[in-house]
């Protein structure tokens, strides 16, 4: 049992309110997954950089990373610290470079996600430290997505949090378990996709990039989940610009969503919707089975 949520904002105004709407709604999915936490907001971007969300202990000396980095990244990169994370950019060219750099001189700093606008964080502990610790209530965007972990499969570790990134600007928050990951696995290492935990909820993400990397868009990925993930799930899924829903063919899992002419929302449980603007009068639907939600900014 596990918690997600997700907010995908249409109306401009409330993009300075993204972060404390989506730290509300974690918090009150702690019951559903007390034992870790995580998130990923879309906010700004710039097409000429690109944003790498790192990952290390307690008080890792980021800012003298960043000073290490800065021949492969050929300049010092902007870097900016929220507690066991760091987000540094750098000019799309040097990406690779870059994360060549960190596999062989700095094995502790885990990447966890890249992309122009996405950032990810996660913590082992409850929600509502984990928003605290990395400032979630003061962060702006236009969509993220947030999911609290109650595991069952794996061990309780930062690694096995939850989202989950495969791809540029691609993340993934998961409920449930699929019976086929570790086939899956195989396949998707063998076609160049990066599987670095156990994890079946990573390989769900793997398998979307997979997709999309053969050029389907998010929906059409998500479409041809139904065929080949076996088990049961609720997926919502962020990219770039877009915002997914999809559950399995039986949606055993709960699910409930929520539109209006400023938003839509997603909650495991209606509770998690309920201090959300305007929300009495918006549309509130449980999602079908076996069918694609999506939404996409202009």
């Amino acid at each position: 049992m596990c918690g997600i949520v997700g907010l995908f904002l249409k109306d401009q105004k409330l993009e300075a309110e993204l972060g404390s709407l989506l730290a509300s709604m974690l918090c009150v999915m702690t019951d559903r997954g007390p034992d870790s936490a995580g998130f990923a907001v879309y906010g700004a971007g710039d097409k000429d950089k690109v944003k790498l969300s790192l990952r290390a202990a307690p008080g890792y000396d980021f800012a003298g990373l960043a000073a290490g980095l800065s021949v492969p990244a050929g300049g010092l990169p902007a870097v900016s610290v929220r507690g066991t994370h760091g987000v540094i950019e750098v000019a799309p060219e040097r990406e690779g470079a870059v994360r060549a750099f960190l596999a062989a001189r700095h094995p502790e700093v885990a990447v966890v996600g890249t992309g122009s606008r996405m950032e990810i964080f996660k913590e082992v502990g409850l929600p509502s430290s984990v928003a605290e610790t990395f400032g979630l209530a003061t962060m702006r965007g236009t969509h993220g997505i947030g999911h609290t972990r109650m595991a069952t499969e794996s061990a309780v570790t930062t690694a096995g949090a939850h989202p989950f990134s495969t791809g540029a600007d691609q993340c993934l928050v998961h409920n449930g378990s699929l019976s086929n990951h570790n086939a899956l696995r195989r396949t998707l290492k063998r076609e160049g996709i990066a599987i670095e935990t156990d994890n079946d909820s990573e390989v769900a993400a793997g398998y979307l990039t997979w997709r999309m990397r053969q050029g389907a868009s998010l929906g059409e990925a998500l479409e041809a989940g139904l065929k080949d993930l076996d088990g049961f799930f609720t997926f919502v899924v962020g990219t770039e610009n877009g915002f997914g829903v999809l559950r399995d063919p039986i949606a055993c899992k709960p699910a409930v969503m929520a539109e209006t002419d400023q938003y839509v929302a997603f909650g495991s449980e209606y509770r998690a919707l309920v201090d959300l603007p305007g929300i009495s009068t918006a549309k509130v639907f449980e999602p079908e089975p076996a069918t694609v939600y999506f939404w996409e900014r202009a």
